[in-house]
């Protein structure tokens, strides 16, 4: 049965994942191990449930309980379900509940590089992309268009971001990922030697003199296919570019130098795609 509490001190300690802890603090809470994040609407918060990942407690507005959010209380059994009017709540967490739930969910345990690349085909790989939105965006395309897995670089934003987890509307817990390295100097030469050493080719989205069109057939033609997507703004660094088996670029048209990197990396997953 659910523990229903109804919000009544602002300052309670159990509040504290939803209204007071940075994104940092939730990560990084008591052990790493023990780490949260905020899952946000009842779709998203189905497909964590789905995944398989553990929740902590839910904070929904009162008339949420009759509504999409009962299958999410039955679900999550006997954890605590704060709850309160929209107007509360908006002055609790600091900005009106997108659908009007939240949960709190442990941090899964990551499986390595070596175990998550396993018979893969086709990953992603994100270069210090620091814009949540992006990241999201660019998680919700590998889904759609079927990348085996998703890397990301030890400077790059953190996947389970709030905002990244709404923008991807959950398939970051659906597609597989995991971070390729624990610090900055891990990456790109001992990570792009860890890719080739599993096998796979490495493709760099970058537009420069030497890249080939994203219609090469050799790039359909590899086997094992990693496709390097760089920070908003600089792209991909000269060292990564220099060290990566091609460079591609998305022929563009009427002047356009680039596309974002979200858009960029939904053209490169549909080409590049395994056959």
């Amino acid at each position: 049965m659910p523990n229903i509490i109804e919000v009544t001190d602002f300052s309670s300690p159990a509040l504290d994942a939803f209204a007071r802890l940075t994104e940092g603090q939730l990560r990084r809470r008591l052990e790493p191990e023990k780490g949260l994040f905020i899952a946000e609407s009842p779709k998203v918060i189905q497909r964590a449930l789905d995944a398989g990942y553990e929740p902590v407690s839910l904070l929904m507005e009162r008339r949420q309980m009759d509504g999409p959010a009962r299958e999410i209380m039955t679900r999550c059994g006997d954890i605590p379900v704060y709850t309160a009017g929209r107007e509360v709540l908006a002055s609790l967490t600091g900005y009106p509940l997108t659908r009007g739930v939240l949960c709190a969910m442990r941090r899964p345990q990551l499986p390595s590089v070596e175990a998550l690349c396993a018979e893969k085909r086709r990953i992603a790989v994100l270069e210090s992309i620091v814009d949540p939105t992006n990241v999201g965006a660019i998680f919700r395309s590998a889904a759609a268009l079927n990348m085996d897995a998703v890397l990301v670089t030890p400077t790059c934003c953190d996947p389970l971001y709030r905002r990244s987890v709404r923008v991807s509307m959950g398939t970051v817990f659906q597609v597989p990922w995991t971070y390729i390295g624990s610090t900055p100097a891990d990456w790109p030469g001992p990570g792009l030697e860890r890719l080739r050493s599993l096998g796979f080719r490495t493709a760099a989205m970058a537009l420069c003199d030497t890249s080939v069109s994203i219609e090469d057939p050799r790039l359909a033609e590899e086997e094992q296919l990693a496709i390097v997507l760089g920070t908003e703004g600089d792209g991909l660094s000269p060292h990564t570019i220099a060290a990566c088996d091609y460079t591609v670029r998305i022929p563009m048209a009427h002047q356009v130098d680039s596309l974002n990197v979200a858009a960029a990396s939904a053209v490169a997953f549909w080409q590049l795609r395994a056959r």
